[in-house]
């Protein structure tokens, strides 16, 4: 789950960077083939669906250098100390992001991004019961919310006005999670 490095195999840092490192070294697979290979070894990170108490998405906008552009998400964000838990990342980011923290926060899903080339690790969260609570945002960071229902989302996701895949993938199991008999988005 991101940072497991194996300290025994031949593998060196090639790049440390503030939030990933890039590794270079030798794979040796269950058949007992080898390969040279490079990949990141990310930190753990979070991503989190808020709804309103009227039953409303609040997404983010935000300028992504790698990708040049502004891009819709939902909050989202690494797990910056090992002591850290995913919840209490989820419950940072939402305050840094969108200026709230949830009573209710329940896990949807985890597991491995892009395990092809590297261990990056999320922990997909739905909040809700949202009370304001605001955190001044990361200096790299330029942010808008918009707040939407849940068909302007997935038409958002259809017409590709939203086409980071975390966000795509988290909007659409919050939906099916409210939807559940018994379920709602207040609570």
């Amino acid at each position: 789950m991101g940072s497991n490095q194996d300290k025994e195999d031949d593998s060196h840092l090639m790049y440390h960077g503030r939030v990933f490192d890039v590794y270079e070294g030798e794979a040796c697979f269950p058949n007992g083939r080898k390969s040279r290979q490079s990949w990141i070894d990310h930190k753990p990170c979070i991503a989190v669906v808020p709804v309103t108490d009227a039953g409303k998405l609040i997404l983010i906008r935000q300028y992504r250098h790698a990708v040049r552009r502004i891009i819709t998400e939902i909050p989202a964000g690494a797990i910056d100390r090992a002591e850290e838990s995913p919840e209490a990342c989820a419950q940072r980011e939402l305050a840094e992001e969108i200026g709230f923290q949830a009573k209710r926060l329940d896990k949807l899903f985890e597991g491995y991004l892009i395990p092809g080339y590297g261990n990056e690790y999320m922990y997909f969260f739905l909040a809700r019961e949202l009370f304001r609570l605001h955190l001044p945002p990361d200096e790299d960071e330029f942010i808008e919310t918009l707040t939407v229902s849940f068909e302007e989302a997935e038409a958002m996701i259809k017409t590709r006005q939203i086409i980071d895949v975390k966000t795509a993938l988290g909007i659409c199991m919050a939906a099916a999670w409210l939807r559940q008999p018994g379920v709602h988005p207040e609570g």
